[in-house]
């Protein structure tokens, strides 16, 4: 996944039309997720007290497009840096800085939109022996073996964050104790699946570290422990199709976030709510114009139509709005800020 992603001939390397041009996110689907975004900059510049600069930083910034936005509506007190593997786009607006790492010391907002289900991860599988293993993939066909076991942080990270029968095998791998045993009832799962969140867990902890005070934005798909699917999540997209996740760099390699798991290595206070949620709270309604405008004002009517159907889009609990939004506060409360 990590070759297939990041290489040198990675998807996200090599698409020379980026994210953008596969697969829609957010930030793509409209601008009001980019309105949506400058209120809550709003809200943490007000209680960071207006700093004399706000950084606001992009985890996997795609090619821009996001920063962009925000860049042509604020002035020069706020710094924007986009922090992505692939070269910078042409015609980026100079006032964007374009970087490979996350900068320390960010006093702001940090944004991360659909950068964590891009995390590589690995796979196991539950075999006829009640055993965990991880899951081999050949990256140019996609034929899928079992291999080895797991080591102690994996199987420490299922044994807490996924349940049923691989929560189990996990405990009993951990403590070697039988926590329940499935077999003997006759209704174990064979080739039940879990995706390894710990180490995007750990990358989430370690962009936080880099923030002096502000917040922290994670925007993504994702599952909670009790809701965790039975033979995982793991997918590929190319040219707005969904598609068999095989890692040859041709396409996007992705899973959903264990957004739980990751609020809680945060280790911080946080906000952890459906996007629907959060945009309502930011001022994004959806609600369709009044009839009477259409006789009144019938072009201003078109254009609010249309806003409605982009915020019915951005709303919609089946798709977009099924997201989660994780609002982690750095030496700020953020209690409130996406709740309504």
């Amino acid at each position: 996944m990590e070759s297939a992603l990041y290489g040198p001939d990675g998807f996200y390397v090599r698409s020379a039309d980026g994210p953008g041009g596969h697969f829609r996110t957010s930030v793509h689907a409209s601008p009001l997720f980019a309105d949506a975004v400058l209120r809550l900059i709003e809200r943490i510049d007000a209680t960071l007290g207006r700093p004399a600069r706000f950084d606001i930083v992009d985890v996997g910034a795609g090619r821009g497009e996001l920063l962009t936005e925000l860049r042509s509506r604020l002035d020069e007190r706020f710094r924007c840096i986009a922090v992505e593997l692939a070269p910078s786009p042409d015609g980026l607006d100079c006032g964007i800085v374009w970087r490979r790492d996350v900068p320390d010391g960010i006093v702001g907002l940090l944004l991360a939109t659909e950068w964590l289900d891009n995390v590589p991860l690995d796979v196991v599988e539950l075999d006829e022996n009640c055993n965990l293993r991880r899951v081999l993939v050949d990256p140019a066909t996609g034929a899928e073996t079992l291999g080895d076991g797991l080591d102690a942080d994996e199987t420490q990270w299922l044994a807490r964050w996924w349940p049923g029968p691989i929560g189990d095998a996990a405990k009993v791998a951990e403590h070697g104790s039988v926590v329940e045993d499935h077999a003997a009832r006759g209704d174990l799962p064979i080739g039940e699946r879990a995706e390894i969140g710990w180490v995007r867990d750990r990358a989430w902890a370690d962009v936080l570290s880099r923030i002096r005070r502000g917040a922290a934005l994670a925007v993504d798909y994702g599952h909670l422990r009790d809701e965790r699917p039975m033979f995982g999540t793991l997918t590929g997209f190319r040219g707005g199709r969904q598609l068999p996740a095989v890692p040859d760099g041709s396409r996007d390699v992705t899973a959903h976030v264990a957004m739980d798991a990751l609020a809680a290595a945060g280790g911080r206070p946080y906000q952890l709510v459906h996007q629907r949620t959060a945009l309502r709270a930011l001022g994004i309604s959806g609600g369709r114009p009044p009839l009477e405008q259409a006789r009144t004002d019938p072009l201003g009517y078109v254009r609010a139509l249309s806003t409605a159907a982009a915020a019915a889009e951005l709303l919609e609990p089946a798709g977009l709005g099924g997201h989660w939004w994780l609002l982690h506060g750095i030496g700020i409360e953020v209690r409130g800020i996406i709740e309504t």
